[in-house]
């Protein structure tokens, strides 16, 4: 075993980390002043020397890779890294996911989830133990992108923010428009252009955010925040072009849906192409397809809006020229219904005017004058109607149809009328 030690390794053999340090000297006797770490009690590894070796070893031999497999025995420790195991019918590694890594997954696999995991092989040296550095994880379609969609859905939902009941209408003759997105992106060169075509006198303030990368969600929340706190705005439009799923995963997060939800001014989100809806899609007032049909909803064509204009101008002088013919022929109208009513009214009254006159004459004392009746007065004008009222010596005037007598009371005999024979004799 020392001859072999200090000559040439075994053929098919791969040599060992210490064969350098094993030879460079030749050795005599029991001094093992020249062994190589490791092969000898005296030169003895340390395991935390061995496992950082092994480490090492590792890491250096196999570069960062995929591999698939099952998952299985998943935990969330409360220091935020995730710890589980992927295995196949055969074998199984366990594997970690550093918590500075999960925000670049978009949820956690579920048990029993077939994935494929990115990441670094490594050994874990303060027990010694193989495991598989995760940086990024996939599931076979959609599935984790799909449960973190939905999850998040689901939590906004709860809290009412997709109620259709609270979108709000989008400004019909805007003239500002707030617009959230790169400055360099090919979104706001569409969303310009479809502007100034449309209405030039429209102004267009633009709020810079990131729109894709781990920074976006807190860069397009800022973003909002700055909007609110402005409101120098009547409508937003918040949103970017097209890209992959990963790229457009920032308008999903429940931290940018929320803002839009808070956000004070209509939102309009626009993000991608037709074909994708983010969260932002739903929590906005108003999603369009695409940029530009944004910026076609959010400002209308002038000319159209002053053909409008002409167009109801028109009709309400038409409608009033109408009112105006219509109105002087019922005018017209009730002018002859009411000469028709006055005339009978006339009557009606003049028929109870005589009526009441015809009454008034058959009370009147003047009448009874006329059928040959007098009317004693005393000298205050009081007439004497009853025999009480007579006494002898009491100067009267009688009062007849054709004037009057001046008469004085000789003698008054109170008692019954005389009948109308005695009274004629």
């Amino acid at each position: 075993m020392t001859a072999r030690r200090g000559g040439a390794p075994r053929r098919g053999t791969a040599p060992s980390l210490f064969d350098g340090a094993a030879s460079s000297g030749a050795r005599s006797g029991p001094d093992m002043s020249d062994a190589a770490p490791g092969e000898s009690p005296e030169t003895a590894f340390p395991v935390a020397a061995l496992t950082q070796m092994a480490k090492e070893v590792l890491e250096g031999a196999f570069p960062p890779l995929w591999i698939r497999g099952e998952v299985s025995n998943f935990t969330a420790h409360r220091n935020g890294h995730w710890y589980f195991t992927l295995k196949d019918a055969t074998a199984a590694v366990s594997c970690v996911v550093w918590s500075r890594d999960t925000v670049r997954i978009p949820a956690p696999p579920d048990e029993g989830m077939q994935v494929m995991a990115h990441g670094q092989l490594s050994l874990y040296p303060a027990r010694g133990q193989m495991q598989f550095m995760v940086r990024a994880i996939e599931a076979e379609g959609e599935g984790l992108w799909r449960k973190a969609f939905e999850a998040t859905r689901a939590r906004l939902d709860k809290d009412g923010l997709l109620d259709p009941t609270r979108k709000r209408p989008i400004p019909r003759f805007p003239r500002r428009v707030a617009v959230i997105t790169s400055p360099d992106g090919a979104a706001l060169h569409d969303i310009r252009s479809v502007i100034a075509r449309r209405n030039p006198a429209v102004d267009i303030v633009v709020i810079a955010a990131a729109v894709q990368g781990e920074a976006a969600p807190a860069s397009l929340v800022a973003a909002l925040e700055r909007v609110a706190r402005w409101r120098g705005a009547d409508v937003v439009i918040i949103g970017r072009g097209g890209g992959s799923r990963e790229d457009l995963w920032a308008f999903n997060d429940e931290q940018v849906a929320r803002a839009i939800a808070a956000c004070p001014l209509p939102t309009i989100s626009a993000v991608g192409h037709e074909v994708d809806v983010t969260i932002a899609d739903l929590v906005a007032d108003l999603r369009a397809a695409t940029p530009s049909a944004a910026a076609e909803a959010a400002v209308p064509v002038l000319d159209e809006v002053i053909a409008g204009l002409d167009a109801l101008r028109q009709m309400m002088t038409a409608g009033l020229q109408r009112r105006t013919v219509l109105g002087r022929r019922d005018l017209r109208r009730l002018a002859g219904d009411l000469s028709i009513r006055a005339r009978r009214s006339v009557e009606r009254r003049r028929a109870r005017v005589q009526q009441l006159a015809a009454r008034i004459d058959a009370l009147s004392p003047l009448n009874t004058l006329a059928r040959g009746y007098a009317v004693a007065r005393d000298a205050q004008g009081h007439a004497l109607g009853a025999v009480a009222s007579f006494a002898a010596g009491l100067d009267f005037t009688l009062v007849l149809r054709d004037g009057q007598v001046d008469a004085q009371v000789t003698a008054v005999h109170p008692g019954a009328l005389p009948s109308a024979r005695g009274a004629a004799r």
